[in-house]
């Protein structure tokens, strides 16, 4: 049982960190606000909300948390950003800050409740 956990959460890593690898090289080329980043966290974080409050399996929830969003969403790459905004531009450092963590706490509590309905 231990081999097909580990299994699933490498496999659910490997396809999140694809899909955030393009999404980050898609949508970050202005240089501005890192929208990718944004964009993978939050998403991400409705996803965990959604399949912890569906109640699936142990394997499906391995995948699914442990692998994917796991692999989609990223801190390091968030505080990354946040230090390099914050010796530019202070107020989008302000306005990254609040709205990554605001909007990934509200997307993971609807995304809980989605979850919980169906």
């Amino acid at each position: 049982m231990f081999l097909l956990q580990f299994l699933a959460v490498g496999a659910g890593g490997a396809v999140g960190a694809v899909i955030r690898w393009w999404i980050s090289n898609y949508m970050n080329r202005s240089g501005k606000f890192p929208a990718g980043t944004f964009l993978v966290n939050s998403t991400g974080s409705l996803l965990i909300g959604l399949i912890v409050g569906m109640h699936v399996s142990m394997l499906a929830t391995l995948f699914l948390v442990s692998g994917v969003a796991g692999g989609l969403t990223t801190f390091s790459t968030l505080n990354k950003e946040l230090l390099s905004l914050w010796e530019d531009k202070k107020r989008l450092f302000f306005l990254y800050l609040f709205s990554t963590y605001s909007i990934g706490i509200l997307l993971a509590f609807i995304g809980y409740s989605i979850g919980r309905a169906l």
